[in-house]
Protein backbone atom coordinates (compact mmCIF):
# COMPACT_ATOMS: atom_id res chain seq x y z
CA UNK A 1 0.00 0.00 0.00
CA UNK A 2 2.62 2.48 1.03
CA UNK A 3 4.81 2.00 -2.37
CA UNK A 4 1.52 2.71 -4.37
CA UNK A 5 0.63 5.62 -2.65
CA UNK A 6 4.63 6.82 -2.81
CA UNK A 7 3.99 6.17 -6.82
CA UNK A 8 1.11 8.43 -7.06
CA UNK A 9 2.64 10.91 -4.67
CA UNK A 10 6.12 10.61 -7.44
CA UNK A 11 3.80 11.23 -10.63
CA UNK A 12 1.83 13.98 -9.16
CA UNK A 13 4.86 15.96 -8.28
CA UNK A 14 6.41 14.73 -11.97
CA UNK A 15 3.77 16.14 -13.29
CA UNK A 16 3.69 19.41 -11.58
CA UNK A 17 6.89 19.94 -11.77
CA UNK A 18 6.71 19.87 -15.56
CA UNK A 19 3.59 22.39 -15.48
CA UNK A 20 5.86 24.46 -13.36
CA UNK A 21 8.62 24.03 -16.57
CA UNK A 22 6.35 25.16 -18.99
CA UNK A 23 5.14 28.12 -17.08
CA UNK A 24 8.44 29.19 -16.15
CA UNK A 25 10.76 28.19 -19.36
CA UNK A 26 8.35 28.52 -22.14
CA UNK A 27 4.37 29.81 -21.67
CA UNK A 28 3.90 31.76 -18.48
CA UNK A 29 0.80 33.80 -19.95
CA UNK A 30 -0.59 30.28 -19.75
CA UNK A 31 -1.75 30.90 -16.18
CA UNK A 32 -1.15 34.66 -16.36
CA UNK A 33 2.15 34.77 -15.08
CA UNK A 34 4.76 37.69 -15.11
CA UNK A 35 8.70 36.93 -15.47
CA UNK A 36 11.07 39.42 -14.87
CA UNK A 37 13.51 40.49 -17.98
CA UNK A 38 15.88 37.43 -15.92
CA UNK A 39 13.15 35.06 -15.61
CA UNK A 40 12.34 35.62 -12.04
CA UNK A 41 8.74 35.17 -11.20
CA UNK A 42 7.40 35.84 -7.40
CA UNK A 43 6.53 32.91 -5.64
CA UNK A 44 3.25 34.14 -4.08
CA UNK A 45 2.01 35.38 -7.85
CA UNK A 46 2.72 31.76 -9.17
CA UNK A 47 1.55 29.64 -6.11
CA UNK A 48 -1.97 31.55 -6.18
CA UNK A 49 -1.69 31.48 -10.78
CA UNK A 50 -0.69 27.59 -10.83
CA UNK A 51 -2.87 26.55 -7.59
CA UNK A 52 0.22 25.14 -6.02
CA UNK A 53 0.97 25.21 -1.86
CA UNK A 54 4.16 26.17 -0.84
CA UNK A 55 4.92 22.96 0.89
CA UNK A 56 4.79 21.20 -2.43
CA UNK A 57 6.80 23.94 -4.41
CA UNK A 58 9.60 23.83 -1.80
CA UNK A 59 9.47 19.95 -2.43
CA UNK A 60 9.13 20.16 -6.45
CA UNK A 61 12.50 22.85 -6.38
CA UNK A 62 14.35 20.72 -3.87
CA UNK A 63 13.88 17.18 -4.83
CA UNK A 64 13.78 17.54 -8.33
CA UNK A 65 16.82 15.09 -9.97
CA UNK A 66 17.71 17.57 -12.63
CA UNK A 67 17.64 20.49 -10.17
CA UNK A 68 15.80 22.54 -12.62
CA UNK A 69 14.54 25.60 -10.66
CA UNK A 70 15.97 27.87 -8.12
CA UNK A 71 14.34 29.87 -5.57
CA UNK A 72 16.21 33.58 -5.06
CA UNK A 73 18.47 34.39 -2.03
CA UNK A 74 15.49 35.70 0.05
CA UNK A 75 13.84 32.63 -0.98
CA UNK A 76 10.28 34.65 -2.70
CA UNK A 77 11.33 34.49 -6.57
CA UNK A 78 11.65 31.31 -8.02
CA UNK A 79 13.54 30.93 -11.99
CA UNK A 80 14.12 27.72 -14.32
CA UNK A 81 17.89 27.45 -14.40
CA UNK A 82 17.98 26.70 -18.58
CA UNK A 83 16.16 25.69 -21.48
CA UNK A 84 14.01 29.20 -22.10
CA UNK A 85 12.60 29.30 -25.38
CA UNK A 86 11.13 32.67 -24.14
CA UNK A 87 13.77 35.78 -24.39
CA UNK A 88 15.40 36.06 -20.28
CA UNK A 89 18.42 37.21 -19.41
CA UNK A 90 19.82 34.34 -16.94
CA UNK A 91 23.40 36.44 -16.55
CA UNK A 92 25.43 33.13 -17.37
CA UNK A 93 29.25 34.48 -17.67
CA UNK A 94 31.47 32.72 -20.34
CA UNK A 95 33.86 30.16 -18.69
CA UNK A 96 36.33 27.54 -20.01
CA UNK A 97 34.64 24.09 -20.50
CA UNK A 98 36.44 20.92 -20.27
CA UNK A 99 38.07 19.27 -23.42
CA UNK A 100 34.75 17.41 -23.89
CA UNK A 101 30.89 17.10 -22.99
CA UNK A 102 28.94 15.27 -24.33
CA UNK A 103 25.06 15.09 -25.77
CA UNK A 104 22.36 12.19 -25.90
CA UNK A 105 20.47 11.81 -28.69
CA UNK A 106 18.45 9.16 -30.29
CA UNK A 107 19.19 7.92 -34.12
CA UNK A 108 16.38 9.81 -35.82
CA UNK A 109 17.89 12.97 -35.07
CA UNK A 110 21.86 11.81 -36.53
CA UNK A 111 21.14 13.04 -40.56
CA UNK A 112 20.31 16.28 -39.35
CA UNK A 113 23.33 16.83 -36.79
CA UNK A 114 25.65 15.48 -38.82
CA UNK A 115 24.75 18.14 -41.73
CA UNK A 116 23.73 21.48 -39.62
CA UNK A 117 25.41 20.37 -35.84
CA UNK A 118 23.98 20.72 -32.47
CA UNK A 119 21.46 23.76 -32.78
CA UNK A 120 19.77 25.03 -30.02
CA UNK A 121 16.15 24.75 -31.98
CA UNK A 122 13.73 27.01 -30.00
CA UNK A 123 16.02 27.27 -27.14
CA UNK A 124 18.63 29.70 -26.40
CA UNK A 125 21.62 27.03 -26.15
CA UNK A 126 22.37 23.74 -27.37
CA UNK A 127 22.70 21.61 -23.50
CA UNK A 128 25.49 19.41 -23.25
CA UNK A 129 26.31 17.14 -20.01
CA UNK A 130 29.82 17.08 -18.20
CA UNK A 131 29.69 13.43 -18.46
CA UNK A 132 28.64 10.26 -20.87
CA UNK A 133 26.03 8.94 -17.99
CA UNK A 134 24.45 12.27 -17.82
CA UNK A 135 24.15 12.72 -21.49
CA UNK A 136 22.55 8.89 -21.87
CA UNK A 137 20.11 10.12 -19.54
CA UNK A 138 18.99 12.98 -21.54
CA UNK A 139 18.84 10.93 -24.47
CA UNK A 140 16.85 7.92 -23.22
CA UNK A 141 13.91 9.96 -22.95
CA UNK A 142 13.29 10.01 -26.43
CA UNK A 143 14.56 6.26 -27.24
CA UNK A 144 17.80 4.65 -27.32
CA UNK A 145 20.28 7.23 -26.67
CA UNK A 146 23.24 7.93 -28.98
CA UNK A 147 26.10 9.95 -27.52
CA UNK A 148 27.87 12.59 -28.84
CA UNK A 149 31.02 13.59 -27.88
CA UNK A 150 31.86 17.12 -27.98
CA UNK A 151 35.51 18.65 -28.87
CA UNK A 152 34.47 21.66 -26.58
CA UNK A 153 37.96 23.06 -25.70
CA UNK A 154 38.58 23.24 -30.05
CA UNK A 155 35.20 25.05 -30.36
CA UNK A 156 35.75 27.25 -27.57
CA UNK A 157 39.26 28.50 -29.67
CA UNK A 158 36.93 29.56 -31.95
CA UNK A 159 35.72 32.11 -30.61
CA UNK A 160 32.03 29.96 -29.10
CA UNK A 161 31.53 30.78 -25.77
CA UNK A 162 30.36 28.18 -23.00
CA UNK A 163 28.47 28.94 -20.00
CA UNK A 164 28.11 26.64 -17.36
CA UNK A 165 24.71 26.33 -14.89
CA UNK A 166 24.65 25.58 -11.11
CA UNK A 167 22.86 22.19 -11.82
CA UNK A 168 25.65 21.03 -14.03
CA UNK A 169 24.57 21.44 -17.06
CA UNK A 170 26.96 23.40 -19.75
CA UNK A 171 25.56 25.73 -22.77
CA UNK A 172 26.61 27.03 -26.22
CA UNK A 173 24.51 28.74 -28.84
CA UNK A 174 25.81 26.38 -31.69
CA UNK A 175 27.89 23.13 -31.79
CA UNK A 176 28.88 22.60 -35.64
CA UNK A 177 29.39 18.81 -36.98
CA UNK A 178 33.03 19.11 -37.25
CA UNK A 179 33.54 19.58 -33.62
CA UNK A 180 31.08 16.18 -33.16
CA UNK A 181 32.66 12.67 -32.84
CA UNK A 182 29.92 10.62 -33.58
CA UNK A 183 29.63 6.68 -32.92
CA UNK A 184 30.36 4.03 -35.32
Amino acid sequence: MWKKINLMVHKTLTRKSKFLSLVLRHKPEKIGLTLDENGWASVCELLNKAGLDQATLHTIVEQNNKKRFEFSANRTKIRARQGHSINVDLGYMSVDPPEYLYHGTVEKFLPNIKLKGLLKMNRHHVHMSPDVKTANIVGVRRGKSIILKIKAKQLQATGVQFYHTENDVWLAEHVPSEFIEFPE
